[in-house]
């Protein structure tokens, strides 16, 4: 999670480039995060291009892990 925060953060110029993109967050706030916030987590993914399951795996699970989560519950 974190890993996937820093390369998110590095694609678009650090904590100061994702705020920017973000809007209405600081930088400051952004550097803060050790882990995406639900609620902004469908924002990074649109602007850094890192997926969602990336970021947060315990919300987006792998499409693997659904398929598979789906087919057990047969």
């Amino acid at each position: 999670m974190i890993e996937a925060l820093d390369i998110a953060k590095s694609k678009v110029g650090g904590a100061s480039g994702l705020a920017k993109l973000l809007g209405k967050i600081t930088p400051q706030a952004v550097s803060q995060w050790r882990r995406v916030p639900a609620e902004r987590v469908l924002d990074v993914e649109r602007v850094t291009g890192v997926a969602r399951h990336d970021l947060r795996p315990d919300i987006y699970p792998p499409e693997s892990s659904v398929a598979s989560n789906l087919e057990a519950a047969q």
